[in-house]
């Protein structure tokens, strides 16, 4: 298909910044972030060209359900009306979690240069669309919110680690479905996510001992 070049995902314009440095180990590091662009690239348009109208209703409204982790906050709070003591812990850190990735990934982490895929020329279905974010994407953060209240939530209540874990899948999948994310954008930004989830139900514990 012809048409501008599109924008190029994170690992190409990290690429970029290093090339002409003259430094052997940087130049290994710059073949990497090359390889990885192209597998980005690929990824993308396998899940552009699926033929599967019938999953384009559900995950085009999964995907504007969790805008401002509409899911999590609404489990949350069943949580802690219905969970007893360890329901309110769980939803208190779940909670927490979301606010400490919604913060470092919404300010700090996203690449002002990194713009969002150009849905037309990758061949993204406009039945799938939802509205493309102002912001940058690069990483997702609807992905990093979604895996850190999996894993901060289900650390105090396992029952609901599966449960939880298909949900927040199925988000981090119907960004890249719906053409607003490359697939790079996607599971960094769930890799951020559950690390902070992790950091956040170990130190909710903590206090929670003391």
């Amino acid at each position: 298909m012809s048409g501008p070049t599109p924008p190029e995902p994170v690992e190409a314009l990290l690429a970029k910044g290093l090339e002409g440095r003259g430094s052997p180990r940087l130049a290994g590091v710059v073949r990497l972030l090359r390889r990885l662009d192209a597998a980005d690239r690929s990824a993308y348009r396998v899940v552009a060209e699926l033929n599967t109208p019938w999953l384009d209703e559900p995950l085009r409204r999964a995907s504007d359900f969790a805008n401002f982790s509409k899911p999590w906050l609404l489990v949350a709070g069943g949580l802690a009306a219905f969970g007893g003591a360890r329901g309110r812990r769980a939803a208190l850190t779940g909670v927490a979690a979301i606010g400490v990735t919604s913060l470092l990934v919404n300010q700090p982490m996203k690449l002002a240069a990194r713009r969002r895929p150009r849905r037309i020329e990758l061949g993204v279905p406009e039945s799938r669309w939802v509205g493309m974010p102002s912001s940058a994407s690069f990483p997702s953060g609807h992905s990093a919110s979604a895996a850190a209240f999996c894993v901060a939530t289900s650390a105090v209540v396992p029952g609901l680690r599966w449960p939880l874990r298909v949900s927040a899948a199925v988000v981090a999948f119907s960004r890249v479905y719906t053409g607003v994310h490359y697939p790079g954008d996607v599971l960094v930004g769930a890799s951020v996510g559950a690390g902070l989830g992790r950091a956040s139900s170990t130190l909710a514990s903590r206090l929670g001992h003391r």
